[in-house]
Formats: C-alpha cells, sequence, structure tokens
C-alpha cells in the first residue's frame, strides 16, 4: 500500500479496518502490556544548578543551520503573539495533570471563551531557593518566542505574591511516555513517526538558535490528532556560542555534557538517538536498572560500541542511532557540514513526506481516545490537597523583582 510516508513493503500493509491509518498502532501490537512497565518510572531531570525541567543553547557561528540545510523550507521566526492579560480568576481549576518540585500543573477552563488550558504554577520561594530563577524566566522567554505544530504554546504568564503562572495549551493525550510503557515498545514505523516529528520541532528550534536539553518520552506529549507537542522549556537558554551547564535527564546526555565540556546543539541530536533506541526496544541504551548514574555514566562515555542491540532492530535504524550517539561531536549526525539534512536524508527516514509530516496531513499512528474537550483522563491523578485556595491570596512578596516579565495579578501584603 503507498501511503503518505512513501511505499511500505508488503509486510507492513495495515489490516482494513485501519488503513485510515499511515502506521500500524502501537496499542494493536504484539507487544501491548495492560499495565506499565516495570522498568523505570517517570525520570527527573538534573542541572548544576539544582533540577528542572529542559535546556537550549544557541548555535556556533560554524555550525549554522539554514533552511537550504534541509529539505523543507522553514520560515525560522520569531513569533510576536498579542499580549494578552491574565489573571486566576479568569479560570476554573478542574484537576491536576501532573506535580514538581516547583509546584504542580492544572487542567483549567476559561470563563470566557470557554476553552480549557493547562497552567503551570511554581512557588515562587522554591523556585529561587532551587536557584532555578533563570530557567524559569528562560522557559518564559523561550516559549514566547517559538511558534510550531509541534511544539507547546504558551498563551500568556502572570504571578500573585506567591506563585508565577504559565498559562499553556491543554494536550489531552497524555505523554509518549506512558505509551511507550504500555506498549513496551513501538513497531519501527511507529517509532519513525514520533522520532521525524521530533527531528522538525529539532530543526526549528535550532534554526532560531535555541537548543532543548531535555529531550525524552516524558517530555513529549500527545495531541487530540495523535501528534507530538514538545514541551517543558524550563532550561531553554539562547548561546551566541556554546555552554557548559550540566543539566538534562541522565540517560539523555550526551559524553560532552558529563565531562563538563563546552556543547553547542548537538547535544539535541545525540538525545535523539537515545529516544530512537528507547522507543524501539522500551528502554535506553546505557540504562542503568539500579539507578547508579556513575555507572550510567561509565557507559555513556564507553560509547555505541558497548551497546547490546536487540536483534529485532532495523539495520537502518542502527545505522541512525550509531551516527547520532558518535561520541565526538565534531563526527555526530547533525553537526557536521550539512547540519540537520544528514538526519533528513538518512535511509530510515526515506519515506518520510517532510512537507506533509509538518502540515500534519499524515494520519498518525495511535490517536488517543477522547471523550471530550476537557477529558484529562489521559493523566494520572493526583491528590489535590486543595492548594488552589491559596492561590492568589495576600501574602509578603520578596521575590517578584526576579521574575520581570511575569506580569503582576495579584496583591502583596
Amino acid at each position: 500500500m503507498a501511503d503518505k510516508l512513501g511505499q511500505l513493503g508488503h509486510h507492513n500493509k495495515l489490516p482494513a479496518e485501519s488503513q485510515n491509518h499511515l502506521l500500524s498502532s502501537p496499542i494493536a501490537s504484539e507487544h501491548v502490556s495492560p499495565a506499565l512497565s516495570p522498568l523505570f518510572d517517570k525520570r527527573g531531570s538534573i542541572s548544576t544548578q539544582r533540577t528542572s525541567i529542559s535546556d537550549i543553547t544557541r548555535r556556533t557561528n560554524s555550525l549554522c543551520l539554514t533552511e537550504a540545510s534541509t529539505p523543507l523550507k522553514l520560515a525560522m521566526k520569531r513569533v510576536t503573539r498579542p499580549k494578552g492579560s491574565y489573571r486566576l480568576t479568569d479560570f476554573i481549576i478542574h484537576r491536576t495533570l501532573g506535580t514538581g518540585s516547583f509546584g504542580r500543573v492544572h487542567l483549567v477552563q476559561s470563563k470566557h471563551n470557554l476553552r480549557f488550558y493547562a497552567i503551570k504554577v511554581l512557588s515562587k520561594e522554591r523556585v529561587v531557593k532551587m536557584k532555578q530563577v533563570e530557567h524559569t524566566n528562560n522557559e518564559r522567554h523561550m516559549l514566547s518566542a517559538v511558534q510550531h505544530p509541534f511544539i507547546i504554546n504558551l498563551w500568556g504568564t502572570f504571578q500573585d505574591a506567591s506563585n508565577l503562572y504559565m498559562v499553556m495549551d491543554f494536550i489531552h493525550g497524555g505523554e509518549l511516555f506512558t505509551l511507550l510503557r504500555r506498549s513496551n515498545r513501538f513497531p519501527d514505523p511507529v517509532a519513525k513517526f514520533y522520532a521525524a516529528e521530533v527531528a522538525l520541532a529539532l530543526h526549528y528550534l535550532h534554526g532560531l538558535d535555541i537548543i532543548y536539553r531535555d529531550l525524552k518520552p516524558e517530555n513529549i506529549l500527545l495531541n487530540h490528532d495523535g501528534h507530538i507537542k514538545v514541551t517543558d522549556f524550563g532550561f531553554a537558554k539562547e548561546c551566541s556560542n556554546t555552554t557548559w551547564t550540566l543539566c538534562g535527564t541522565p540517560d539523555y546526555l550526551a559524553p560532552e555534557i558529563i565531562n563538563q565540556q563546552r556543547y553547542n546543539k548537538s547535544v539535541d541530536w545525540y538525545a535523539l538517538g537515545i529516544l530512537i533506541f528507547e522507543m524501539l526496544s522500551g528502554f535506553p541504551p546505557f540504562h542503568q536498572a539500579d539507578g547508579n548514574h556513575a555507572v550510567l555514566y561509565e557507559k555513556i562515555l564507553a560509547g555505541p560500541t558497548y551497546i547490546r542491540w536487540p536483534s529485532a532492530f532495523n539495520a537502518l535504524a542502527t545505522d541512525l542511532i550509531m551516527k547520532l550517539l558518535e561520541s565526538d561531536p565534531s563526527k555526530r549526525y547533525g553537526n557536521l557540514r550539512n547540519g540537520s539534512r544528514d538526519v533528513f536524508h538518512h535511509e530510515w527516514f526515506k519515506e518520510v513526506n517532510w512537507e506533509m509530516l509538518l502540515n500534519r496531513q499524515i494520519t498518525a499512528p495511535y490517536i488517543p481516545n477522547i471523550s471530550g474537550e476537557g477529558d484529562a483522563s489521559a493523566f494520572d491523578f493526583y491528590p489535590e490537597d486543595n492548594v488552589a485556595a491559596a492561590y492568589g491570596l495576600p501574602a509578603p512578596d520578596p521575590y517578584g523583582k526576579d521574575f520581570p516579565e511575569f506580569e503582576y495579578a495579584g496583591k502583596s501584603l
């Protein structure tokens, strides 16, 4: 069957009832498990400035991405969204979607347009004490400057005496992490679909001199149509040359980050290689089951030649992963003379129609089962603990000056 990614072989033909899908659904594969895999739980990120969620840097002058370096003609422009003013009273808080070190994310509904959004609420005191002021301000700055089909939208920010608030899209389908754990591993075409969309998002960010340093399934959400949205820009950073901050998720750290060497955007392409491996096998290539980071880092520094490759891996996928996991950044795919074109033109992606994929004209392999606009069933349940009752209350505000771009919408004492 000729599909929108190109010619699939006979063995990849879809059953009659699923021919409206581009790829066979991972939920319908032979690897399905009714429960989450016991391999490991959601992974936290690390930073030499304590823990946060994401990170970014500018490209070096010698490693510039241009529109001509890929098969896509993309406008690499920062966006200027109309600046809206938001207050907590504009929303009805329904439930918690996730929790973290600094606060939590809530599903909310606008009282004005009745649309559902996700609001990230961060405790200013915790952000300051854990030395994440720069990362938090960078997250707001980065998300305000980007607009892409596969990156989450930030609609506005505000603060009160105690908290910061970020109003973002509500993405119905939950995390790719959850889908992967339930599926154990993805068939090759399914992993390719998600990897291709991630590659497009990385290419766009790099074109704006942004490096995303915390790529992992937990930071990839599935929209109602099954396409991805990259989220969590807490480590987002612009850099005119290179940077050296140790941050990210241990399983996904490039060797140069572990060695505390200066690095550039090539660490994102390295992480894409880790992601492809994890989607195809169910676990990262250097995964340490006992959580011993010292041993994990030793494996990463030893390089891809020490990876135990599953026999079922597609040979082309293995080749691309090896080129992305190259320990020497100067030899790594995505960081060579041709930039991202080497990744897009690799044989594993041969059948991908990049323009159609960018325009979301290709049916996703898995469509979340959504019952309505406010359906949050794809997310775990968390104790509410009546935390929302404390939002917006008058209180001393010693930290408001540290977040100047967050509009003030509350009273202090």
